[in-house]
Formats: C-alpha cells, sequence, structure tokens
C-alpha cells in the first residue's frame, strides 16, 4: 500500500508542462500547480495569461509565489525514493535502458509489449495470468529495430529468400510465395553451425600463430647467414688489401642492404598476420557475446558479418633464395679474390643481384618449338574424389564428360559440390608440360590443392580466387581469369591447349596449339604450393575435355 500511495503522490507532485516533478511549485489562481519556470515560460510564448489545463484566461498577469507545502511534499517524495530504490535500480544514465513507466533503469525487456521495466514495473508479468507466458530478455534499447517500419508490426518470420525479418502482414504482400520459417527456428539452425564457424577461427588463429613462428626463425635465419657472409667476406677483401678496398666496402654494402630489405619484408608480413589474429580474436569475442544474446532477430543481424571469414594474408613458402644469395656473394669475393687484377672486373658483376626481385627466380628460358616443350610432358590423371557428381571420367582418368545425371561416386570431402570441376591427382613442381583437348567453352586451370570445395563461387571456381589461374574459350576466343580479374584475350579458337609451368619461375604459360604453338597468356608470379591440373565443363550436359598423352613427335588430332 505504502509502494502505491508513492507512485500516486509521484504523479500528482508532477508538472504538466515538464512532466517532472515540480521544481519551486507554483499554485496559479485557478488551482492548478507548475514549475516557476515552466509556467513563466509558457506566458512569455503564448503572450496571454492562461492555464495550460483548464484553459481559464487571466486578465492580469498573476503573481508567482512558491508553494511550501507543495515543495516539502516533492523533498518528502524524493527523500522516500530514494530510501527504496537500490543503486542497481536507479535513474537511468546515459547507455542506459530507460523504463517505460518512469526515467528508471530498465532491468528486463518484454517482446510481446514491446516494452522495457524496471523490477516495480515487471511485477504483473510475474502476477498477472494473461502474461505470464510473455518472452521476457534482459534490457535492450533495439526493441524498435524488431518492429516492421512498413506495417508497424513484430517481425518474428525469417524470410530465407530474402534473408531478412518481416512480419505477418509483410508475408502476405510481397514475401507471400518464398521460404519463410520462424526467426525462433532460423536462429536455432544458424546457432547449429555456430560451433564450426568458431572453430575455424581458432583455427586460422592456430595457424597464423605457427606463420608468426616460422617467420621469425626465418628471420633468425637471414640474420645468422648475413652475418657469416659478411665476415667471410671481409676477410677476404683484406687479403687484396687496397687493391680491392673499395670492392670491399661495396660488397658489405650490398649485403647489408639485402639484409635490412629481407628483414624490413618478414616485419612487415608479421605485422599483418599479428594485426590479423587480433582481429579474428575480437571477433571471436563478438560472436561469442552474440551467441548468448536472447534477442532473436538481434542475433540474425549481426550474424553473417561476423561469422564471414575474409580471405588471409597469404606467407611465402619457406625458400633458400635470399640465404642462397648471400653464399653466393661469399663464393663470387672468394673466386675474385684468388684472381688477378685483370680479371676483377669480369667476375665483380657476378656479385650484383638485384634487391627487388631477388626471391623471384628468372626463366630458364621457356622452349621454342613443339618438340621442346614435349621434353617437360607429364603424365596426369584426373581424381574421382574431387570430380563434381555430374561428371564421367574415363580413358584411364583423363577424359571428363558432363552428364544430365548423378554419377555414383562415393562421398569425399575434396569433392566439388557447386561447379562442374576435376583436379589431378598429380601435384607439379618443377618444369611441366600438358595438353587439353576441348570440346566446347571448357575452362582449362591449375589450383592449389587447398581451394575451396563447397560455398560461394568466389571460394571454389577456378579463377575466381588466389589460388587459382584459369583460361576458358569464349565465343570470342579467349578469357584468363585469376582472383576473379578477367583478362579477354582475342583470337581464333582452338579445341587444343597447351600448358607449360615453370613453378621455381614462377612462369604459367598458356597456348594454342594448331599446327603451330601460339602463346595466349603467360603469368609472372610466385607459386607458394604444389600446383594441380583443374578441368571446368560448361553447363549443358555432353561437353568434354581430355587431359592428352604426350610423346615427342607424336602429331596433333
Amino acid at each position: 500500500m505504502a509502494q502505491r500511495t508513492i507512485q500516486l503522490d509521484q504523479e500528482k507532485l508532477s508538472c504538466s508542462i515538464c512532466l517532472q516533478l515540480l521544481k519551486h511549485p507554483v499554485t496559479i489562481p485557478c488551482g492548478h500547480s507548475y514549475c516557476m519556470d515552466c509556467i513563466k515560460n509558457y506566458w512569455d510564448e503564448k503572450k496571454t495569461h492562461s492555464c495550460p489545463q483548464c484553459r481559464e484566461i487571466f486578465t492580469r498577469r498573476p503573481v508567482l509565489v512558491k508553494n511550501t507545502m507543495l515543495a516539502e511534499l516533492v523533498e518528502d517524495l524524493k527523500k522516500a525514493e530514494h530510501q527504496t530504490a537500490s543503486s542497481d535500480h536507479a535513474y537511468a544514465g546515459p547507455g542506459d535502458v530507460s523504463c517505460s513507466g518512469r526515467k528508471r533503469k530498465a532491468s528486463e525487456s518484454c517482446l510481446v509489449c514491446m516494452a522495457s521495466n524496471c523490477e516495480h514495473h515487471l511485477q504483473p508479468h510475474y502476477n498477472v495470468a494473461p502474461i505470464k507466458r510473455h518472452k521476457i530478455i534482459k534490457a535492450t534499447s533495439k526493441l524498435r529495430e524488431n518492429i516492421c517500419p512498413r506495417h508497424d508490426e513484430e517481425m518474428k518470420i525469417f524470410c530465407r529468400t530474402d534473408q531478412q525479418c518481416i512480419c505477418c502482414l509483410c508475408l502476405m504482400d510481397e514475401h507471400k510465395d518464398h521460404d519463410t520459417v520462424s526467426a525462433a527456428a532460423e536462429r536455432a539452425e544458424k546457432q547449429k553451425r555456430f560451433g564450426r564457424n568458431r572453430q575455424k577461427f581458432l583455427q586460422r588463429i592456430q595457424e597464423r600463430e605457427k606463420d608468426v613462428k616460422m617467420l621469425h626463425r626465418r628471420g633468425e635465419a637471414i640474420n645468422l647467414s648475413a652475418d657469416k657472409a659478411f665476415r667471410e667476406c671481409d676477410k677476404a677483401f683484406k687479403d687484396l688489401i687496397s687493391l680491392i678496398e673499395k670492392k670491399s666496402s661495396e660488397g658489405k654494402q650490398k649485403i647489408r642492404s639485402k639484409q635490412n630489405a629481407e628483414q624490413n619484408r618478414v616485419k612487415e608480413l608479421q605485422e599483418k598476420i599479428e594485426q590479423e589474429i587480433r582481429d579474428l580474436r575480437r571477433r571471436d569475442t563478438e560472436l561469442q557475446q552474440l551467441s548468448l544474446t536472447e534477442d532473436h532477430l538481434h542475433f540474425l543481424k549481426n550474424y553473417s558479418s561476423l561469422s564471414h571469414l575474409s580471405a588471409s594474408t597469404n606467407v611465402p613458402t619457406y625458400n633458400n633464395v635470399t640465404l642462397q644469395y648471400f653464399e653466393d656473394v661469399t663464393a663470387s669475393v672468394s673466386r675474385t679474390r684468388d684472381k688477378v687484377k685483370a680479371l676483377l672486373s669480369e667476375e665483380w658483376p657476378k656479385i650484383s643481384v638485384g634487391m627487388t626481385k631477388a626471391d623471384i627466380l628468372l626463366p630458364q628460358g621457356e622452349p621454342k618449338t613443339r618438340d621442346d616443350f614435349l621434353k617437360y610432358s607429364c603424365q596426369i590423371t584426373l581424381d574421382p574424389n574431387t570430380a563434381h557428381t555430374l561428371l564421367s571420367l574415363s580413358d584411364s582418368n583423363r577424359k571428363v564428360t558432363l552428364m544430365s545425371r548423378n554419377q555414383s561416386y562415393p562421398s569425399h570431402p575434396d569433392k566439388f559440390l557447386e561447379w562442374w570441376q576435376v583436379l589431378s591427382r598429380e601435384g607439379l613442381t618443377g618444369r611441366c608440360y600438358w595438353e587439353v583437348k576441348c570440346n566446347g567453352m571448357v575452362g582449362v586451370a591449375v589450383a592449389y590443392k587447398d581451394i575451396g570445395r563447397r560455398g560461394t563461387r568466389e571460394e571454389c571456381g577456378f579463377g575466381l580466387n588466389e589460388k587459382s589461374w584459369a583460361l576458358t574459350l569464349s565465343d570470342s576466343g579467349y578469357e584468363f581469369k585469376h582472383n576473379n580479374i578477367p583478362t579477354p584475350i582475342p583470337g581464333p579458337q582452338s579445341s587444343r591447349i597447351g600448358v607449360y609451368l615453370d613453378h621455381r619461375a614462377g612462369t604459367l604459360s598458356f597456348y594454342s596449339i594448331t599446327e603451330t604453338v601460339n602463346l595466349l597468356h603467360r603469368v609472372q608470379t610466385r607459386f607458394t604450393q604444389s600446383l594441380y591440373v583443374g578441368l571446368r565443363l560448361p553447363q549443358s550436359a555432353g561437353h568434354t575435355a581430355e587431359v592428352c598423352e604426350l610423346k615427342k613427335g607424336i602429331n596433333i588430332k
């Protein structure tokens, strides 16, 4: 009863202009009471002297005198509220959710009433039978986001067709024939994927941490090798005394410049990966927090953006090119030391190696004739474990055909699920050459083993990501793609495509094979893994692609 009395007094002791408890209360001749400043400002704006509630007009502006009794009642009410309200249920401050009944801090929100309440105003949800079943969650300021902006109805339905939350009226209108489920059901479905997605984040973090350790070890190896080369070169140049003193200084400067350049590259890459680790940990934390929310709609709106795993920074595989540079410098200087003055100028250029491309080996000279290419021909067979279920392999797994019905392959994690693609069994390194006989707009590609097998087209499609390179026959000629960047290649089509790979030099070349060998496109890059031959067929059944058996001197068929 006492609590109800305080609540009643609080309403009666509020100013009808500012809707807050009376401040310096005054009573005007009609008997209504207001804050002194509120009624003064009201009369100043209206230019008339009337009561805001009963509209009674006063001929002269009433003299305002503080109502002492009301002022004391207001003070008593404030003291009573201060005694009964704990610190956790104080008035809402910046960033707090306000109670719908008063400006108190709300403790929970009702998803049915679409209102937030403090513990006092929430009591009916525990005591009154009709509203006991309402869904109560922790107080949130985002209740309004659950209301349809068009129909002002709560959005309890999720449209899978348009990937958005809708209300019942939306379901009867523009989403009538769409695939829809309740928001709770969609939340439950995505919640099942949460564990798998988080595992991907944790796995990526572990991989990135291993990469950081590997880069750290590489930096130490660079330092040790550079220091050793510096000492040996210094000794060799001192043996030549004054004659090659200038060359000694140049040699040491080259080593230090290379060392600094390589260390800067390693440091920059290490910082990028460490930043990626921090970002992944932050997103992992956000995902965990999101999984704990009871608001389905808030979960659904934020799930996709948080669970999406962006592409990671490539870490070049470890090679000895940089370390070989220091050893080559030492060896070259040692040879120079033992030669006469006349040979010094001839041997010196062997020390000079370009700083900007030290890690990319120069091509060893591509073959010119088809017989030269055939010297590097390799045996390639297609892997049934990677073939899409609509692809049929024949001719000792060298030929692939697109069928109209699924083939009876056993399930395998390496199988392409979205694209009509297949990879070879053999991983390629070194210098390799092969030819593909095409029927239709076939895609001839090379890819890393870890290219995606399910998911978006960018993750799995040959040429649409950084893990694959693809040449596709088109109506107007050819089109090359890497990382989803197209390069049109005009010219007459040939049903036979030759591919030459120099893995160590980072060269990948595509040729049109007719009576002559014609270069279509060449790629100069740096391969960090073994490459696998890939074939992609067009959408029409019956199209084929075949990896040819090659022998020196064989006729082109």
